[in-house]
C-alpha cells in the first residue's frame, strides 16, 4: 500500500487524546474533535478563537445556501447549494489584566485535549501564564446532547493558581460566520434579544431562505450585548486562588420549515425546557446515553499476546471512533437529511450526500438502527420529484438521484460526474432491497419502495443503449466507480447493478400485482406504468453485456485490459492526493484505479460469484488500486479476509479504520471520511466475521486475525439482538434479546436462541 500512517495522538481505549498543542496540525484536530448529535454539529475548534490556523465551523443539519452557476450546455447544472456554517455558539472571549486569551500569541503549558467516547464529551485543559505574571488554568467542556437534538452544552471552568483578581469572560452567539471556501457570510438581517443572563439571536440565509434560531442561558449575570449579527453577555468574574469557578452556557439552535415568527416562539419554548435541567443533569444524561449504546453496539478487540498489544490497541480505539462518529452523525430523527460525506465535521464536498449512503453507510444502521435505515431511504422517497426532474435534464426517462445533493437536487457541477455517474440509481434500488430483505418491512416496498424502483427502471431503460452488432445492452459514455476512467463504454459495475435493479423492479411490481392489487392499480394509475414496461425491463436485463474472460476475470470497461501499467508503489507520498499534485488529465492516462468497481460488484452480491471469480479478481485489481477513495481499504480488507489473504486484510483494516485518526490520505483537516467511517464498522462484520447479507438467510464465516486473541459485538436483526464473539478455535453466538435465530456458519445451517451456539473453526 502506497500509503503511510501519520501519528499523533495518543493511544487510548476510549479516548483520543492530544498531549500539547501543533498548530500545523489544528485542522487535523479540529475535524477529529467534531461533535454532532445530528442536527447540530460543530468542529473541534477553540472556543475562544485566536490567531492559529482554523476552520472554525458549526453547523446545524439541512442548513445550506444557493449559488448561480454560469449557463453551460444541458445537462449541466446552472445552479448548485452548499452547506454553510451557522450559528457560533461557542463564541467565547476571555482576558486577565487587559490580555486576551489567543493560544496563537500568548504563553501556555501542560495542554491536553480529550474526547471521551463514553460520554461524548470533548475537554480541553491547559495552564495560561499572563504577561503580568498570573496562572490561569483553564478547562473547556463542551458536548451536543443526544437526547435532545436542539441543545449544546459548553464550561469553560477557570482556576487561580497563583493569584486571586478578576477576569473578563464573554460568551456569545454570533452568525457573522463566513463560509471559507467562498469567503463570504450567507446570512442577513437578525432579530436579537438579551438579557442579564441569556440572549437570542435568529437569522436567515441571503439566498435558501432558510431559518436559523439560536439562543444559550448562562449561570452568571453579566452586561447584555447585541450586535448586528451577534449576541453575548459580559461578566466580570471576581476569581480566589486554587478555587475553580464554572461558567456554564446551555444553547438551543433550531432549524425548521416555520415561518419566522413562528421559529422564534418555538425556540424561546425550547429554551424554557431546556432551563429546567441543569448543565450537571445534562451531562448525566449524556454519559446514560452513551453508556446505552456502547452496551448494545460495542466492538471488542483482545490482543493475543504482549507483542502485539500495541498494534491491537490502536484498532480498538480506531473502531470505537468510526462507532462512535456513526452514531453520533445520524440516528434517524429526521427523513429530511441523509448523511453528508463529511458529516457535520467540515465543509469539503460542500456537506453533499453520495451514493456510498446506500452503499456504504445502510449496512450499518441496518444491524444496529433499522428505524434509521428506513430514514435514509425516505429521504430518497421524499426527492424522488427532484430526480425525475434530473432525469429530464438529462433527456432520459424516470428518476435519476443526483451524484451529490443535500435537497434531492443535483448540486455537482462537474460534468463528468454529475451526468457520466448513475450509480447513486442503483444503491438507493439496493439499498431498499438490502433493506427490505433484512428487515422483511414489506410495507416500505409496497407504499415507497416500489415507486421509486419503478422510476429508476425507467431511467435505466432510457439511458442504455443497444450494440448493433452483438445485439447486448450496456451504457456508453459512463464513469464508473472508478474516478480516474471517464466516458468509457459497458463499466462491468454499472452494467450488472443496472441488470439487477431492473430484475428486482420487476418482479417487485409483479409481486405488488398479485398480492396488493389495490396498491398495484394506484401506483399504476400515479405513475401511467403502461402494461409492456416490466417486460421490457426485463429484456435489457436478460441481455446486457457483461465483459469476462474465460477464466472469470472481468474487465472493468471495454477496453481497460489495453491501458498502459502504472506502478501505483512506486508513487511518493508527497504527492497525495493527486488531485492536488497531479494535472487533471493525467490521472485517466493509465491502468490505474481510485477505489474498488469490479470488487465492490463482488462485495455486494457476493453469493453470486464463486470463490475462484474472487480470488482471480482480487488479485488482478488490488495491485491497480491507490485507495485515493477512502472507502477503498475496508472493501480491499473483506475481500482479502474471505480469500484468507488474513496478513493483507489486517492491513486494510488498519488503514481503514485509521484512517482519519493517522490522516492517511493527508486530508482530514477537510474534515472527517464519513462513509468510509461506517465502512471500517462493516469491515468487522463482513470482514473478520464473514457476515453476507445477500442470500437467503445471513452467512457467517469467521476469521480471526492473528494478533487478535478475540473479537467481540453484537447485531441487531428483526428484534433481536445476536452478540458474537469470535476466539481462535472456537465463534460463540448467543441471541441476547428476542427470539431464535436461523443462520449459517461455514456453510452449514442453525437454529440458536438465548443458550447459544459455539462452532469450531
Amino acid at each position: 500500500m502506497a500509503k503511510a500512517a501519520d501519528k499523533y495522538f495518543q493511544t487510548d481505549p476510549w479516548k483520543i487524546i492530544e498531549h500539547g498543542f501543533d498548530p500545523a496540525y489544528a485542522r487535523v484536530s479540529e475535524s477529529v474533535f467534531a461533535l454532532s448529535n445530528e442536527s447540530i454539529g460543530v468542529r473541534g475548534s477553540f472556543d475562544e478563537g485566536g490567531s492559529t490556523d482554523s476552520l472554525r465551523g458549526a453547523y446545524v443539519n439541512g442548513v445550506y445556501e444557493l449559488e448561480d452557476l454560469p449557463r453551460s450546455y444541458r445537462g449541466i447544472v446552472d445552479k448548485t447549494h452548499f452547506m454553510i456554517p451557522a450559528a457560533d455558539w461557542l463564541a467565547t472571549e476571555i482576558s486577565v489584566d487587559n490580555e486576551v486569551l489567543d493560544l496563537g500569541k500568548v504563553r501556555f503549558s501542560e495542554f491536553v485535549r480529550e474526547l471521551d467516547m463514553r460520554s461524548g464529551t470533548l475537554s480541553r485543559c491547559f495552564i495560561w501564564h499572563t504577561k503580568s505574571g498570573k496562572d490561569l488554568k483553564l478547562n473547556f467542556l463542551r458536548f451536543a446532547d443526544m437526547t435532545h437534538g436542539e441543545r449544546a452544552y459548553l464550561r469553560v471552568t477557570l482556576e487561580p493558581l497563583n493569584f486571586s483578581g478578576i477576569a473578563e469572560l464573554s460568551a456569545g452567539i454570533t452568525f457573522d460566520v463566513k463560509h471559507e471556501g467562498r469567503n463570504a457570510c450567507f446570512w442577513g438581517e437578525c432579530h436579537t434579544e438579551a438579557t442579564d443572563s441569556s440572549y437570542a439571536v435568529q437569522s436567515r440565509t441571503l439566498s435558501s431562505g432558510q431559518e436559523v434560531f439560536a439562543a444559550a442561558l448562562l449561570n452568571y449575570s453579566g452586561k447584555p450585548i447585541c450586535g448586528e449579527k451577534s449576541v453575548s453577555s459580559g461578566i466580570t468574574l471576581n476569581l480566589t486562588q486554587g478555587k475553580p469557578v464554572n461558567v456554564d452556557k446551555r444553547a438551543v439552535i433550531l432549524f425548521d420549515g416555520t415561518d419566522k415568527e413562528t421559529l422564534w416562539q418555538t425556540g424561546q419554548e425550547a429554551l424554557r425546557h431546556t432551563a429546567a435541567v441543569s448543565f450537571d443533569e445534562a451531562l448525566e444524561a449524556q454519559r446514560a446515553y452513551w453508556t446505552e449504546y456502547w452496551r448494545l453496539s460495542d466492538v471488542v478487540i483482545e490482543p493475543s499476546g504482549a507483542d502485539v498489544t500495541d498494534a491491537v490497541a490502536e484498532e480498538q480505539q480506531g473502531i470505537r471512533f468510526c462507532s462512535f462518529q456513526m452514531a453520533q452523525t445520524y440516528k434517524g430523527g429526521s427523513v429530511r437529511h441523509n448523511i453528508g460525506a463529511k458529516g457535520l465535521t467540515g465543509e469539503a464536498y460542500n456537506g453533499h450526500a453520495f451514493w456510498d449512503t446506500e452503499a456504504c453507510c445502510l449496512p450499518f444502521y441496518l444491524f444496529s438502527n433499522p428505524a434509521a435505515a428506513k430514514s435514509l431511504l425516505m429521504f430518497r422517497y421524499n426527492t424522488l420529484e427532484r430526480a425525475i426532474e434530473r432525469a429530464k435534464m438529462l433527456d432520459c426517462k424516470g428518476a435519476c438521484y443526483p451524484i451529490a445533493t443535500l435537497n434531492g437536487d443535483e448540486a455537482c457541477n462537474l460534468w463528468q460526474h454529475a451526468s457520466l455517474q448513475f450509480h447513486p440509481n442503483t444503491a438507493v434500488a439496493y439499498g431498499i432491497w438490502h433493506y427490505t430483505h433484512i428487515t422483511g418491512d414489506t410495507e416500505f416496498l409496497w407504499e415507497y419502495g416500489a415507486e421509486i424502483l419503478l422510476e429508476i427502471s425507467r431511467f435505466l431503460v432510457s439511458r442504455a443503449a443497444q450494440n448493433p452488432h452483438t445485439g447486448e445492452y450496456g451504457y456508453y459514455g459512463v464513469m464508473g466507480l472508478d474516478e480516474f476512467h471517464m466516458m468509457v463504454n459497458n463499466n462491468a459495475y454499472t452494467n450488472t447493478m443496472s441488470k439487477r435493479t431492473l430484475e428486482y423492479a420487476a418482479e417487485t411490481l409483479q409481486t405488488l400485482r398479485s398480492e396488493q392489487p389495490e396498491a398495484y392499480a394506484a401506483l399504476v394509475k400515479k405513475t401511467g406504468l403502461l402494461e409492456d414496461e416490466t417486460e421490457t425491463w426485463k429484456k435489457i436485463a436478460g441481455h446486457m453485456a457483461l465483459p469476462m474472460t474465460e477464466d472469470g476475470l472481468i474487465e472493468q470497461h471495454d477496453g481497460y485490459f489495453d491501458l498502459p501499467h502504472i506502478d501505483i508503489h512506486a508513487i511518493p507520498i508527497s504527492e497525495f492526493p493527486l488531485y492536488n499534485h497531479w494535472s487533471y488529465d493525467r490521472i485517466y492516462r493509465t491502468d490505474m484505479i481510485k477505489q474498488p468497481d469490479v470488487l465492490m460488484l463482488l462485495y455486494l452480491y457476493n453469493s453470486s460469484f464463486s470463490h475462484e471469480i474472487k480470488r482471480i479478481n482480487y488479485e488482478f485489481y488490488e495491485p491497480r488500486t491507490i485507495h485515493e477513495s477512502s472507502l477503498s481499504p475496508a472493501i480491499h480488507s473483506i475481500m482479502a479476509a474471505e480469500l484468507d489473504k488474513m496478513e493483507e486484510a489486517t492491513e486494510f483494516f488498519g488503514y481503514a479504520t485509521r484512517l482519519d485518526l493517522d490522516n492517511y490520505n493527508r486530508n482530514t483537516r477537510e474534515g472527517l471520511h464519513t462513509t468510509s467511517i461506517a465502512m471500517a464498522w462493516i469491515n468487522i462484520v463482513y470482514g473478520f466475521a464473514g457476515l453476507r447479507s445477500d442470500g437467503e438467510i445471513l452467512r457467517f464465516a469467521p476469521r480471526l486475525p492473528t494478533r487478535w486473541k478475540t473479537l467481540r459485538f453484537s447485531l441487531a436483526w428483526q428484534d433481536r439482538v445476536l452478540e458474537i464473539e469470535m476466539r481462535k478455535e472456537k465463534t460463540l453466538f448467543t441471541v441476547t434479546r428476542g427470539g431464535t435465530m436461523e443462520f449459517e456458519v461455514y456453510e452449514k445451517r442453525y437454529t440458536v436462541g438465548a443458550d447459544g451456539l459455539t462452532v469450531g473453526v
